[in-house]
C-alpha cells in the first residue's frame, strides 16, 4: 500500500489517499483526505512521445537504466535508425533487447527505409515488411512518414504504407517540417496525425489548427520547447513532449522531466503540463501504461513537489526500477549485430580538384549548420583555391564535410559546411542520418582521413583528432567512443559512456574550437536528406527543398 498525495489526471484534483496493489495492478484508490503540504506526491510516470533510442548511442536496456531516474516510463520509439542499417532483422533486435528490462517501449514500424533513394542505406522495409511489422503487437504505429513529397504527390508505396496502418487501427506518425497551408491539409487528410518537426510557433499553430497532436522536440541538437510552448495553453488536448534524439549525457542529467518543470516555470498549468507529459501519449498510442486509476498496471512515479519535481522513485508494473537518483535497472551485455564493409581511406580520397588551376576565386554552394536546429541553410561563398584544389578557409570557419558509404566501398562525397567551428582536426561518426553513413568534418584532409579511419577500425563510433602541426604540440590527439551494435549503439554501461561522450564533446569544444552546443548531433543530421535546405548524401550535394542533386559551384563559378 501506497500512501501520498495522489494526482487524477482526468478529474484535475488532488487529494491525500491510499493506493492498493494486486498482482501488479492498482486494485484501490482510496480518498482520506485534501492534499497535505510536505507529503509526497503520486502521479502518472512520463512518456517520451518520439524518439529514436539509437542516437542516445544505447542499446535498449541502457537507454532505460537512465530513463526511468528522470520518472520516464515509456517511449514511443522509431527504430528507423537501426531499420536502415539492419533492416527489418534490426526492429526485431530492438524489440527483443527491450524485452530485457522493466520498461515500456512502443516500438513503430519505419516508414520510409531508406528514407529517400539519393543515399546509400543498408536495408530496405517495403510494404509487405510493413504490413508483417504492423500486425506484431509489439509495434503499435506506423513510425514518420518522412517522405512528405510522396503523400502530396500520392506515392503508392507510401499510400500503401499509410493504408496498412488505418487497416491495423495504428496510428500514423507524420514529419514535414515547414509544410504549412494547404499542403500540411492534404498531409493531414492522407491520416497522419503528428508532426514533431514544427520549428516555429506559426508552424505548430496553423498544423494544430488543423487537428494535428503536435508534439513539441527538446533533443540534444534540436530544440524547439520555446518556440512552441505557447500552443500548450491553447491545444491542451493535442501537445505532447519528445526528445527525438538525445545523446547520453543528456538523457544522464533528465529527461521529460524536465520540460515539465520549465512549462511549469513559464506559467502553464500544471494539468495542461501532465497532460502533455503523461497522458496525451498513451491517449494516442493506445500505450499499455497505467494512469493511476484502479485497474491500471502500477505505473507511477514519486516525486518531493509540483514545483521541481525531483523523482524519488519509478514504479512501472509494481517493480521499483529508480530510487532517489540511483537506477535499479540491471547492467546488461548484448549481441553485437553489425553491417560495416568499407576499407580504411587515403587522405587522397577526400581531395576536390578543379578542371583548371588558375587560382580564380569560386562561388561555391556551402552548408550553413544552424546550432540547435535540423534545418540548414545554403549559402554561396567565394572560395580561392590552392593549386588545383579546393581546400577549407579555416579562419572563416568554411571546413569541409565528407560522407563516405560504409556499406560498400565508393569515393567519398564532399562539400563544405560552416558554422562548425573547428580550429584545427576533424570529428566524424558513423551515426549520420538516416542511412548512417560516415559523416566527417574538418580543417584538412589528413585529419578528416585519421577520424574517419577510426570510425571504419571499429566499426562504428564518434571520433575526434587534433592536428598536432596546427596545435605545436608533440602528437596528434586522437579519440574515439567505440559503437559496435549496428555502429550506432553500445551495450557497455550508460553512465560510463555518458562520461566518455561529454569528454569527447568537450575535447570538440575546447580543443578543437567547435563553437555548436552538440557537434556530434549537429553532425549527424548533415547528411538527412528529408530536413531542408542544403545536406550531403553520400551521393552528393543535395536540394531539399527540390529533392535534387547540385553542383558544388554555382552556375556563375568564378567572381
Amino acid at each position: 500500500m501506497l500512501t501520498a498525495n495522489i494526482l487524477n489526471l482526468f478529474d484535475q484534483t488532488i487529494f491525500y489517499g491510499t493506493i492498493t496493489f494486486e498482482n501488479n495492478r492498482i486494485s484501490e484508490i482510496h480518498k482520506l483526505g485534501p492534499e497535505r503540504l510536505g507529503e509526497p506526491y503520486a502521479l502518472p510516470g512520463f512518456v517520451d512521445a518520439h524518439v529514436h533510442v539509437e542516437s542516445s548511442l544505447l542499446t535498449p536496456p541502457q537507454f532505460a537504466r537512465l530513463a526511468v531516474v528522470h520518472g520516464t516510463v515509456a517511449t514511443v520509439s522509431d527504430p528507423h535508425e537501426i531499420g536502415n542499417v539492419l533492416g527489418v532483422a534490426g526492429v526485431h533486435y530492438m524489440i527483443e533487447e527491450a524485452r530485457r528490462v522493466p520498461f515500456k517501449f512502443m516500438f513503430g514500424a519505419p516508414s520510409c527505409v531508406p528514407a529517400t533513394t539519393f543515399e546509400t542505406a543498408g536495408a530496405t522495409i517495403g510494404v509487405k515488411d510493413v504490413r508483417k511489422l504492423l500486425a506484431m503487437k509489439e509495434i503499435g504505429y506506423l513510425a514518420e512518414m518522412m517522405n512528405f513529397p510522396g503523400v502530396l504527390y500520392q506515392d503508392p508505396d507510401v499510400m500503401a504504407k499509410i493504408a496498412l496502418a488505418q487497416a491495423f487501427n495504428k496510428p500514423v506518425d507524420g514529419h514535414a517540417p515547414g509544410l504549412m497551408g494547404d499542403k500540411a491539409q492534404q498531409y493531414i487528410d492522407a491520416g497522419i496525425t503528428t508532426d514533431h518537426e514544427c520549428f516555429t510557433y506559426e508552424e505548430g499553430l496553423d498544423k494544430a489548427r488543423r487537428g494535428m497532436h503536435i508534439l513539441i522536440r527538446e533533443g540534444s541538437a534540436a530544440r524547439n520547447f520555446d518556440a512552441l510552448i505557447p500552443l500548450l495553453a491553447q491545444y491542451p488536448e493535442q501537445i505532447m513532449f519528445c526528445s527525438d534524439d538525445k545523446h547520453p549525457d543528456t538523457l544522464a542529467e533528465g529527461h521529460i522531466n524536465q520540460l515539465v518543470v520549465r512549462a511549469l516555470a513559464q506559467g502553464h498549468s500544471i494539468w495542461d503540463v501532465l497532460r502533455a507529459a503523461c497522458l496525451n501519449p498513451v491517449l494516442h498510442y493506445r500505450l499499455p501504461v497505467g494512469l493511476l486509476r484502479e485497474g491500471d498496471p502500477a505505473d507511477y512515479i514519486i516525486v518531493d513537489n509540483l514545483q521541481t519535481f525531483k523523482i524519488k522513485q519509478t514504479v512501472i508494473h509494481g517493480e521499483v526500477v529508480a530510487e532517489n537518483g540511483q537506477s535499479k535497472i540491471q547492467d546488461v551485455r548484448s549481441e553485437h549485430v553489425n553491417q560495416f564493409n568499407c576499407q580504411p581511406k587515403k587522405a587522397a580520397d577526400f581531395v576536390v580538384k578543379l578542371a583548371e588551376a588558375n587560382g580564380s576565386p569560386r562561388s561555391v554552394r556551402v552548408i550553413e549548420a544552424l546550432d540547435g536546429q535540423l534545418i540548414t541553410n545554403e549559402l554561396h561563398l567565394s572560395l580561392r583555391p590552392d593549386g588545383d584544389q579546393m581546400v577549407p578557409d579555416v579562419e572563416r570557419d568554411v571546413l569541409k564535410l565528407v560522407v563516405v558509404n560504409r556499406y560498400q566501398d565508393a569515393p567519398p562525397a564532399v562539400a563544405f559546411i560552416k558554422n562548425f567551428g573547428l580550429k584545427h582536426g576533424a570529428i566524424a561518426s558513423s551515426v549520420g542520418h538516416d542511412s548512417h553513413n560516415i559523416t566527417a568534418v574538418g580543417c584538412d584532409d589528413a585529419s578528416i582521413c585519421k577520424a574517419v579511419n577510426l570510425v571504419i577500425e571499429a566499426k562504428g563510433g564518434l571520433s575526434a583528432v587534433s592536428n598536432w602541426q596546427a596545435t605545436n604540440q608533440k602528437n596528434d590527439k586522437a579519440l574515439l567512443l567505440a559503437l559496435p551494435v549496428a555502429g550506432l549503439m553500445t551495450d557497455a554501461d550508460g553512465y560510463a559512456i555518458a562520461e566518455q561522450y561529454a569528454s569527447l564533446d568537450q575535447y570538440a569544444k575546447q580543443e578543437l574550437g567547435s563553437t555548436l552546443a552538440a557537434p556530434f548531433m549537429t553532425l549527424s543530421f548533415m547528411a538527412l536528406l528529408v530536413i531542408p535546405n542544403l545536406k550531403l548524401s553520400n551521393k552528393g550535394l543535395f536540394d531539399g527543398k527540390n529533392f535534387s542533386f547540385v553542383s558544388l559551384e554555382t552556375e556563375n563559378q568564378r567572381l
